[in-house]
């Protein structure tokens, strides 16, 4: 029988690197073939003035996933000692590694610069309800400094009902909601740009647009050329291998309107798996702690099976809820 492992054994380091200052982007050297994990989970003690929000900003994660890193912590006084987990251990994404890869479920991008062995990754604001983003495949069809805002007619109309009428065009600036670059996609509508609020970033907060730090959009300004390739995904459930094991990471799953989304779970957990044909056929899987991973929806890669000989899908997993 596969041993039950701890669902909190997450290699967890003593100590982090840790600033209030600007963010540094997450460099991260890409692993051997065949493996999927990059990164290291790392655990800070808080300040008494910080938030989630500054930590995040700190260490290039956004909200959303310090507060699912770090349940039953107050996001807004964790208190002075509190120990707060980093949630920057991370399954690459399904699919080719090349040029920008968007996860909406995790609020995250992925850069694999062309000819480096390693990746970049970045925490994202993406379309609120009503709003979502787009999952599709595209480039970059134009790179913007200090650019103006244009708000479409529909914005213009949103803001004029609440009060908070917007002029015809905003131009550069601090209060530009563009930030200081925007990258055009090749989507009609659709940019990826920075923000002229720090709150927001790693949230449904935007009109469909990608939302990132302003030093991160400056610096994937200068590796990111006009023509790389930008794929859209929307993957809750990523499985990946690492040291010959099997890992599997959660998020809060999204619709296709990138709204939270009533999924079957089950369903979607097999998909996942199945669509992962590089895994092998015999997997010895903890299903108990599957579902424990599931429910949680943490964001953070957790050991879900080891190389055996039993199917690597049973006839009847334990229920996922």
């Amino acid at each position: 029988m596969l041993p039950r492992f701890s669902a909190v054994t997450r290699c967890l380091s003593v100590a982090a690197l840790f600033a209030t200052g600007s963010a540094s982007a997450l460099e991260l050297p890409l692993p051997p073939p065949g493996e999927d994990i990059v990164g290291q989970i790392q655990t800070i003690q808080a300040k008494y003035e910080d938030t989630f929000a500054d930590i995040g900003t700190a260490n290039d994660l956004g909200y959303l996933e310090m507060v699912a890193a770090n349940p039953g912590v107050d996001a807004w006084l964790p208190g002075a000692g509190s120990e707060i987990i980093l949630p920057t251990r991370f399954i690459l994404p399904p699919g080719p590694r090349e040029g920008i890869v968007i996860n909406l479920a995790e609020y995250r991008m992925y850069y694999f610069p062309k000819g480096q062995n390693v990746v970049h990754t970045y925490p994202l604001g993406i379309g609120r309800e009503g709003w979502g983003s787009p999952i599709a495949q595209t480039r970059v069809a134009a790179k913007t400094p200090n650019p103006s805002w244009t708000p479409p007619a529909s914005i213009r109309a949103e803001h004029a009902a609440d009060g908070d009428p917007l002029p015809s065009v905003v131009p550069a600036g601090p209060d530009n909601p563009l930030g200081p670059f925007k990258f055009t996609l090749g989507l009609p509508g659709y940019l990826i740009h920075g923000s002229n609020k720090k709150f927001g970033i790693g949230m449904r907060t935007s009109h469909g647009c990608f939302r990132m730090f302003n030093n991160n959009v400056l610096e994937l300004a200068g590796m990111a050329p006009v023509g790389t390739p930008v794929r859209i995904i929307n993957e809750p459930y990523k499985f990946g291998v690492s040291g010959g094991k099997v890992y599997l990471e959660a998020h809060t799953p999204l619709d296709d309107k990138g709204d939270p989304s009533v999924v079957d779970k089950h369903t979607a957990v097999i998909n996942a798996l199945l669509s992962r044909k590089d895994l092998g056929e015999n997997l010895q899987m903890n299903w108990d702690l599957v579902r424990d991973v599931i429910a949680a929806e943490d964001g953070m890669p957790v050991e879900i099976a080891v190389p055996g000989q039993a199917p690597m899908i049973s006839s009847a997993p334990v229920e996922l809820e």
